[in-house]
């Protein structure tokens, strides 16, 4: 196979023309995850089982039979998302050679519908990072300059699908973890909205944030995927009710689109990007699109509630990687104390120690109230201040990320608050639940792509997807 394929509806015309076969697909994207084994992107790779799935789809194919809606697409899951049999390592030491015991939900149902699973993808170890650089099996690197990082926490996501190691990819994503790497990596990064899509399987950092998202070339393949993945589900109560299909995102226009002046004149915001989205603004003006400012009075709090929220949670749900259990546990260990305290050490990277300790202690007695308290209810005046913007409005934009990717081992980005301060756009989404997007859409003059963003209302993906489809004809290069 030689042609790219840059989306499913060519790759399953190309099979069911004859043009190629499932087995010599999958065959080529294997090649490029070996050859762009550099990269770091795949922490392992499901050769023989994929080849045996694509021969099952040829079977199928040539016996007339119904070989699923996402026959043909090849598939990365992020190192956070369970597949029964298979390794699940959260990227993290203190579950190296962890095997999971069933499969997600999300992955269940891709796999029903003939979705082709190449292997497990590196990432920010337990989601936690902006750099991809987490991980206790090292750094991912960015594709289009593998000096720079691929952003995170779901980096490998981004870079096998831009690299063509698979076609799609599932990332997750709990402040910006789908959307920032999507921008770093100039591909389609969708956040579905909260609870859209069933968390099962997925292993948690913080619960009332975290969603499961697609990486992929185009609009119309995170659209297939979405439609799959969603649904009620009875192993996740915050799962909705209502399935979602395809059909519904209806080409409609969009008449109004609101930006924050803030976002827009923040000091962190690269001048290049600024005029980029200036520029997107004005062209979409001249369309006919009205475009107003809004105040958002809350940007500054945005960083320091989603952390203090999130590590809180992550201080309880990674309680239970403490080497009793599952998992490493040290042998330097001479009581109950040090067993935990050295296993926990031992194993666990500085950036998810910093974290949970950090949840500890705003969950701690003396500050649960000045503190976890307190962000819950900004956290309400967020959602509730986006919510009513977007009553009014058709979409928010903003830049995706303030930089484009920036290199390894960076110094003025190793200081965590600076890290911290890459999520400045993307956390809003998570905090008031609402589905977002990055639209993969500009090149810097430093050779490096970014992307524009988009937030929707609560589950209207439909609207969000079909916007962004137009956007994506009219002003992204053939």
């Amino acid at each position: 196979m030689q042609k790219k394929y840059s989306s499913l509806q060519q790759v399953q015309e190309a099979l069911r023309s004859g043009q190629t076969s499932c087995r010599e697909l999958v065959s080529y994207y294997l090649g490029q995850i070996q050859e762009n084994k550099a990269l770091n992107a795949f922490l392992e790779v499901y050769s023989a089982e994929a080849l045996s799935y694509a021969d099952e789809i040829d079977r199928k194919l040539s016996s007339k039979q119904d070989p699923g809606k996402l026959f043909g697409l090849t598939v990365g899951i992020k190192d956070v998302i369970c597949y029964k049999g298979h390794r699940v390592t959260a990227a993290s030491k203190i579950l190296e050679n962890f095997e999971s015991t069933f499969t997600a939900t999300a992955v269940e149902r891709l796999v029903a519908e003939g979705a082709i699973i190449l292997g497990r993808l590196n990432c920010d170890e337990f989601a936690m990072g902006s750099s991809s650089e987490n991980s206790a099996f090292g750094p991912v690197r960015n594709a289009a300059d593998p000096s720079k990082v691929p952003g995170g926490s779901s980096g490998g996501s981004a870079v096998a699908v831009q690299a063509e190691m698979c076609l799609a990819a599932l990332g997750s994503d709990t402040g910006g973890s789908v959307r920032q790497p999507a921008s770093f990596c100039n591909v389609v990064g969708l956040k579905p909205a909260y609870g859209r899509i069933s968390r099962h399987g997925l292993i948690a950092y913080a619960s009332s944030f975290d969603i499961i998202g697609t990486l992929t070339n185009c609009l119309e393949d995170a659209s297939r995927m979405l439609e799959v993945m969603a649904g009620p589900d009875e192993f996740d109560s915050t799962a909705i009710q209502e399935s979602w299909k395809v059909n519904e995102a209806a080409s409609e226009r969009a008449k109004k689109l609101a930006y924050f002046p803030a976002v827009m004149n923040h000091k962190g915001l690269d001048p290049e990007i600024k005029s980029a989205v200036q520029d997107f603004l004005q062209q979409q003006e001249a369309t006919g699109i009205e475009v107003h400012p809004v105040e958002f009075p809350y940007l500054e709090y945005m960083v320091p509630t989603y952390y203090v929220l999130t590590t809180a949670e992550a201080s309880s749900n990674l309680a239970r990687y403490d080497g009793v259990h599952f998992g490493f546990r040290s042998e330097d260990s001479r009581d109950i104390e040090s067993m935990y305290r050295k296993s926990r050490t031992e194993a666990i990277g500085e950036e998810v120690r910093r974290r949970i300790m950090l949840g500890t202690f705003v969950l701690s007695a003396g500050h649960y109230d000045a503190y976890f308290t307190k962000a819950q209810k900004v956290r309400r005046l967020i959602a509730e201040k986006t919510a009513d913007i977007l009553s009014e409005y058709d979409f928010i934009v903003t830049p995706t990320t303030p930089t484009t990717a920036f290199p390894l081992d960076a110094g003025e980005y190793r200081d965590p608050i600076s890290m911290y301060l890459a999520d400045i756009y993307t956390v809003q989404a998570n905090l008031a639940g609402v589905p977002a997007i990055s639209l993969p859409l500009f090149h810097h003059s430093n050779g490096m792509p970014f992307g524009i963003q988009l937030m929707s209302s609560k589950f209207e993906e439909h609207r969000l997807l079909a916007y962004g489809q137009q956007i994506m004809s009219n002003l992204r290069p053939a």
